[in-house]
């Protein structure tokens, strides 16, 4: 019995070390093909053009090509599972926003990952203001005026949002804790033909990020009624929690994900080629064109505002 016991724990122990020994040599040859990085938003928005300037950096890095491929729909939710359901070897990688962790709160019964279980953090990049725009020909001038028009006319003004769970998910519902009033909302495939439906008349307002409608607003097509925070250019333009109310809009924040049990060595190699990526030059420079503030996080502080993101999230839908 003693022998047998003996012959279990060596080879237990030979197969332990092969598995260990065998780690290295993922660095050695990782990375050997393409890897895709999958974007959860539409082309155009800003999560599109921020991901692509740091595949392309990542690229010259690795040394092998780094294909953006947009996955857009279900607020983002279609891009999530495919790379939670992908095969954990590096070369389908996440680029995803705040949604993910929002829609898995609002929406869990009917959501196929869990982000916190399916899916490994390497770091967030950058953080993103918000604002709640209007047409600037719409009739109001204040947020105050806007939410006076909605209790007199409810079920009047429609807002574009990209789905249950999106960040425009949230702020409608923060908006909803903080004042009361109900805002229907019409699902798009993204910000950016969200943004052109308010262009078109076909709703009334949205929240987007600052980086992708601030041209419309310099050209005086929209009107900023609120920001999820204070922005220096625009220092008139309020938050919830100055004009009085409990809760905030919420800002976006972007980040990159493996699906969970992708080796760690390879892990090292991505996370290494994007800290690099995103701190270069021309990232940096494409970010403050955008508007887009530089906000890089390692995984555990990233997984620390994940968590304390949910929480606020959950906190929000208590009756």
């Amino acid at each position: 019995m003693m022998k047998k016991m003996e012959c279990l724990v060596a080879g237990f122990v030979f197969v332990f070390s092969l598995i260990i020994s065998a780690l290295p040599l993922y660095a050695q040859t990782y990375p050997n093909q393409p890897i895709q990085v999958v974007i959860m938003m539409a082309p155009g928005d800003s999560l599109d053009l921020n991901g692509r300037a740091i595949s392309a950096e990542m690229s010259k890095i690795l040394n092998t090509p780094v294909i953006p491929i947009n996955k857009a729909g279900a607020g983002g939710g279609v891009g999530v599972d495919f790379v939670a359901k992908a095969k954990k070897d590096g070369y389908t990688v996440l680029y995803t926003n705040s949604s993910i962790v929002y829609t898995y709160a609002f929406n869990p019964e009917n959501i196929p990952y869990n982000p916190f279980q399916d899916l490994e953090p390497l770091c967030s990049v950058a953080s993103v203001p918000l604002v709640l725009a209007v047409r600037a020909d719409s009739p109001w001038e204040s947020f105050q005026d806007l939410i006076s028009y909605i209790q007199k006319n409810p079920g009047k003004v429609r807002g574009a949002f990209t789905g249950v769970g999106s960040v425009g998910h949230f702020n409608f519902q923060a908006i909803h804790a903080a004042t009361g009033v109900e805002i229907p909302m019409v699902p798009y495939k993204g910000a950016s033909p969200g943004l052109t439906a308010i262009l078109g008349g076909h709703v009334e307002l949205g929240t987007f990020a600052l980086s992708l409608i601030l041209p419309h607003f310099e050209a005086g097509k929209v009107r900023f009624l609120l920001t999820s925070k204070k922005i220096p250019k625009l220092p008139n333009i309020p938050t919830l929690t100055q004009l009085g109310y409990k809760w905030d809009m919420s800002s976006t924040w972007f980040g990159f994900f493996v699906p969970t049990g992708t080796p760690e060595p390879i892990k090292k190699i991505l996370i290494s080629a994007l800290e690099k990526s995103i701190k270069s030059a021309d990232v940096i420079n494409i970010n403050q064109r955008l508007g887009i503030l530089d906000d890089y996080k390692p995984a555990e502080e990233f997984k620390t505002m994940m968590t304390d993101g949910y929480k606020l999230a959950k906190e929000l839908l208590k009756p």
